[in-house]
């Protein structure tokens, strides 16, 4: 189980450092630019630990999943981004897809 913590660690990480890169104004912005590339280190050494015994397959399905819904909602929230009706409809099909990997693949690891 701890290994889906890291998981959880290097999503995270990975959507810190997402949300962060427009403040980098393409990285002429020391500050935003340290802790777009540390987060984006750190998320891939915690992802690379899920993977000791997560399928790759899987950890980067969940990653990548959760990464998209995350960083659409903190944009929708922090930078206005707008969010129509079939934005909201993909992302709930996105975390059902998490969701029925999790609680039903025999692949997940569990």
């Amino acid at each position: 189980m701890s290994n889906y913590w890291f998981l959880g660690i290097a999503i995270v990480c990975e959507v810190a450092a997402t949300s962060l890169l427009k403040s980098t104004e393409g990285f002429s912005r020391l500050g935003p630019s340290v802790v777009v590339g540390l987060g984006y280190v750190l998320s891939f050494y915690f992802l690379s630990l899920t993977l000791r015994t997560v399928p790759t397959g899987v950890a980067y399905a969940i990653w990548s999943g959760a990464g998209i819904v995350l960083v659409s909602g903190i944009a929708w929230v922090f930078l206005n981004q707008k969010l129509d009706t079939a934005a909201l409809i993909g992302m709930g099909l996105i975390l059902s897809g998490v969701l029925v990997i999790n609680l039903f693949s025999k692949t997940a690891g569990h």
